[in-house]
């Protein structure tokens, strides 16, 4: 059994001092090796948690000697001549990142991410863990590991450690539901507002519909925690029974913007237990912590996720259709916003992510995981419910998922995820994902296609701005600056603009918060005068009638849908029409 040690002296410093001691047998021969995780499941970049350690020591637990150990990569280190001792590993853990994948420690609270602090020993991931959390009396316990005593918790395995985050505080509140049998804690710490009552009918509504869709759950409890922060925040992580939530301002909670981001985001991660926690690709089984783990298929795990999150909601009457198509509204706007989609499939995105997959990067070089995935998955959807006159549906192919690969602990393939679909759609379905997977094919008509099955269109917009519209390009006001940050590369913007020139005069009027109102007078060419590289310059933009830029595309409802269509949106959406 291998022995976790929390505690800490002063938490105004962020400063945790974490103890791991273990036994090792008297015959071992080889020198052990002992890893730092560099990443974390749920972002797939590599983070290097070693740069929060301080002051390293590997030592005799029973003498204190200091044993033969050297550091061999940044996060690992090299343990000689132990066999036979105790070794007891120490350090200093700085906890002072506040998001749903970090740690933070002050006067008020302990909240820890284990994989960021707690180092593992090669080769034995599988023995049974126990962390000791040294907290002052009056201090709660939010956490999905079973507690075998006071403050002391216990993990099966260092994975099953790694994916159980905790929160300790004496200002912890919670309410609990059950669905199916199934406990699920509401764990809330901050400041905020809180109409329980409200909560707890919500989140149970949309359990029970992700539990009905699956049919069974993959733990035996549940932990929504959730981080209610005062300032403005946006943040949650997957875990195996349990997930992190970071939200704000806190005097917002239930407020109708903020309530309905707590939602989507609650209703995202709980879908996460069987997608991507469960159900997982074969490259993530079992996780390497030391590097990065390739995979192809984020686009089902991250994609389908972002799809779900918020159409569950409507299913299970949290949202009306309404709210439901605001955010799919969202989803559309940021997948058109980026001219990335020509040039990167969603299947390669799923590598890049290790690349440059959650940082702006250059410009319209790749496509979103979450939002192009989604809106592959809600063409799926509908198509599969437009062959078989709903009789099949995405969620049998989730179902099946779980029942091959979830509930028997196998990873799955891209040739499995293929496979299935196409056994749900019970004909070929390589087109689908030649052309929207592993291509770049535009998904305006074949969506606008099949919405018109369930009584919607997409609707195109032209965008009104001269400067996106007409030009192609954005600018922003900073620090009284009106700086260029986005041009599309066949906009007439880009025979004139370059990234960052600052605007300071358009037909020689100074723009002072007035850029657009300068470009809206109806002409087809303007004259600009930037800054770039600190030289002036006076350049010309002229419009291409022909073309426009920066489209709005939005779902909405017919006004001339027939009594099928009606029906069929009911059936797709559980609401009527």
């Amino acid at each position: 059994m291998l022995h976790y040690h929390v505690s800490f002296d002063n938490p105004l410093t962020a400063y945790l001092q974490i103890q791991m001691t273990f036994e090792v047998p008297a015959d071992a021969a080889a020198p052990l090796e002992l890893q730092l995780p560099a990443w974390r499941p749920g972002r797939y970049e590599l983070q290097n948690f070693a740069q929060k350690l301080q002051h390293v020591v590997l030592e005799d637990a029973a003498s204190g000697e200091a044993l033969e150990a050297r550091k061999i990569t940044k996060d690992r280190w090299r343990l000689s001549g132990a066999a036979g001792r105790m070794v007891r590993v120490r350090y200093n853990f700085y906890a002072h990142q506040m998001d749903a994948g970090g740690s933070w420690l002050d006067e008020s609270q302990l909240y820890l991410n284990p994989v960021q602090a707690f180092m593992y020993i090669e080769g034995r991931q599988n023995e049974t863990c126990q962390l000791l959390l040294d907290i002052p009396d009056d201090w709660q316990i939010a956490c999905g590991l079973p507690q075998r005593g006071p403050r002391l918790l216990e993990a099966q395995s260092f994975d099953h450690l790694a994916d159980s985050p905790l929160i300790a505080s004496p200002t912890l509140q919670y309410r609990n539901y059950e669905v199916q049998g199934i406990p699920f804690y509401l764990w809330i710490q901050g400041e905020c507002p809180i109409d329980w009552a409200r909560l707890v009918r919500d989140f149970r509504a949309f359990s029970e519909e992700q539990l009905q869709l699956f049919g069974s759950f993959p733990a035996q409890d549940f932990h929504f925690l959730n981080e209610i922060l005062p300032y403005p925040h946006y943040h949650g992580v997957e875990h195996l029974n349990s997930t992190v939530i970071t939200l704000g301002p806190g005097e917002l909670l239930m407020s109708d913007g903020l309530y309905k981001e707590l939602l989507g985001v609650s209703c995202h991660e709980l879908f996460h237990v069987w997608n991507i926690k469960s159900i997982r690709p074969i490259e993530l089984q079992p996780y390497d912590f030391s590097r990065e783990n390739y995979f192809r298929t984020c686009f089902v795990a991250e994609g389908l996720t972002t799809y779900y999150g918020d159409y569950l909601l409507a299913r299970a009457g949290v949202f009306t259709a309404a709210q439901y198509f605001q955010e799919l509204n969202g989803v559309l706007r940021k997948h058109y916003d980026d001219y990335g989609r020509y040039h990167l499939s969603v299947a390669d995105a799923s590598m890049d992510l290790w690349l440059d997959g959650y940082k702006p990067g250059a410009p319209d070089r790749k496509v979103s995981v979450y939002h192009k995935g989604a809106l592959a998955a809600l063409l799926l959807d509908l198509t599969l419910r437009q062959l078989s006159a709903h009789k099949k549906s995405l969620d049998d192919v989730l179902r099946q998922l779980w029942t091959e690969f979830g509930q028997t602990g196998t990873g799955y393939t891209e040739e499995d995820y293929q496979r299935v679909v196409t056994e749900v759609a019970g004909r070929d379905m390589q087109a689908y994902f030649d052309k929207f997977i592993y291509g770049t094919a535009p998904l305006e008509e074949p969506l606008n296609r099949v919405l018109g099955f369930v009584g919607c269109r997409l609707l195109t917009e032209e965008n009104v701005s001269a400067a996106e519209g007409t030009y192609g390009f954005r600018a922003v006001l900073r620090e009284g600056r009106t700086e260029v940050t986005n041009i599309l590369p066949d906009a007439p913007a880009a025979l004139a603009l370059t990234v960052d020139d600052e605007i300071v005069a358009v037909n020689g009027r100074r723009v002072a918060q007035n850029l657009h109102t300068l470009l809206a007078d109806g002409a087809d060419r303007h004259e600009l005068t930037v800054f770039r590289q600190h030289r002036l310059l006076t350049v010309e933009l002229q419009a291409d009638p022909a073309h426009r830029f920066w489209q709005k595309f939005t779902v909405e409802k017919l006004t001339t849908a027939t009594p099928e269509q009606q029906a069929s949106f009911k059936q797709w959406l559980k609401q009527d029409f």
